[in-house]
């Protein structure tokens, strides 16, 4: 891999934020407490220590270059979805690509039934964190048997000396239909909106960024509520097209992965950060570069099947200046 990212100058008044679903970073150890049986190197899925350290390096690699041609340097913050527990991301941050960012990370145990949660990288030169909790998501199945799905994390600290929030979110899958699911992400998104609403009464002008996988587009009702019930802005409203998104299902793309924020990022205010722009990080080495998927995001695996890739996903990213 060749990065073609170094000539760029640093730009020391600008911070990337960012949100990666990692697609089932696990590790090689049975858990009896989750459901990780595929990932185990007896499995059909034949999960190896070559694997695993295989899909480390390329997440590390894409992970430094997101929004590096706009600052010059890997992103401050990054969302993650899709890791098994503590030890993925601390496997995550010393390999090779990431072992210099300084990261640092927030993780919480999710009593999630497939064994996967939300966390929070951050380089600790740039965001110092001053508090950080979880919120769960009360969902019951059609027999009225709990549904456990991931929580929300909230983190919070100052970012350049900047007081901010980041929300960080993986919603309920649209894996039973869009319809049938359609309830538990609108439970996500009150719960979202209840976290927004405890962080106003505290200080009506926090300046808050949520993230995360949705499982919905920008037009649904989960996101729609949320956004313009909170006074929120969406920039990935404009990104998502016939040929673009974060996830391609059935050959359709969908923005399922995405960044919004509080409207007061739009204020001009000295020594503040201000919203600069956002964008899905696509760059061809996340792609298939040939067959009929061509152009779609380069998997680890395809059903049972080992593709050696990244991620289901592409990452979204957000920069923010002073």
């Amino acid at each position: 891999m060749t990065n073609t990212f170094d000539d760029i100058p640093v730009r020391h008044n600008m911070q990337t934020v960012a949100f990666y679903n990692l697609e089932n970073l696990f590790d090689l150890n049975d858990d009896p407490h989750t459901n990780d049986n595929d990932f185990l190197h007896t499995s059909v899925k034949k999960w190896t220590p070559k694997r695993y350290k295989n899909k480390l390096r390329k997440l590390g690699f894409a992970i430094s270059n997101i929004g590096r041609r706009e600052t010059g340097k890997h992103p401050a913050i990054v969302g993650l979805a899709e890791v098994e527990n503590a030890k993925v991301i601390e496997d995550l941050i010393a390999s090779k690509h990431l072992e210099n960012c300084n990261y640092s990370y927030i993780h919480y145990d999710s009593l999630d039934e497939r064994g996967i949660d939300v966390a929070l990288l951050y380089d600790s030169t740039a965001f110092v964190v001053q508090h950080s909790e979880t919120f769960t998501i009360q969902l019951t199945d059609d027999d009225g048997t709990p549904d456990y799905t991931r929580d929300i994390l909230l983190v919070s600290g100052l970012l350049d000396n900047e007081y901010i929030h980041v929300i960080v979110n993986h919603w309920s899958s649209r894996r039973e239909g869009e319809k049938e699911t359609e309830h538990k992400r609108i439970a996500s998104s009150d719960k979202a909106g209840e976290i927004i609403s405890s962080i106003r009464a505290n200080n009506p002008d926090a300046k808050i960024i949520v993230i995360g996988d949705f499982n919905d587009d920008p037009s649904n009702n989960s996101i729609k509520r949320l956004v313009e019930g909170f006074d929120l802005h969406n920039p990935m409203e404009t990104l998502r097209s016939f040929n673009r998104g974060t996830t391609n299902h059935n050959r359709q793309w969908n923005l399922f992965d995405q960044i919004f924020f509080s409207t007061n990022f739009f204020k001009s205010t000295r020594d503040k950060f201000e919203f600069s722009s956002a964008n899905i990080f696509d760059e061809d080495f996340l792609k298939l570069f040939n067959g009929k998927y061509k152009g779609t995001p380069f998997r680890t695996y395809v059903g049972k099947r080992y593709k050696g890739g990244y991620s289901d996903h592409f990452p979204v990213y957000a920069i923010f200046k002073k």
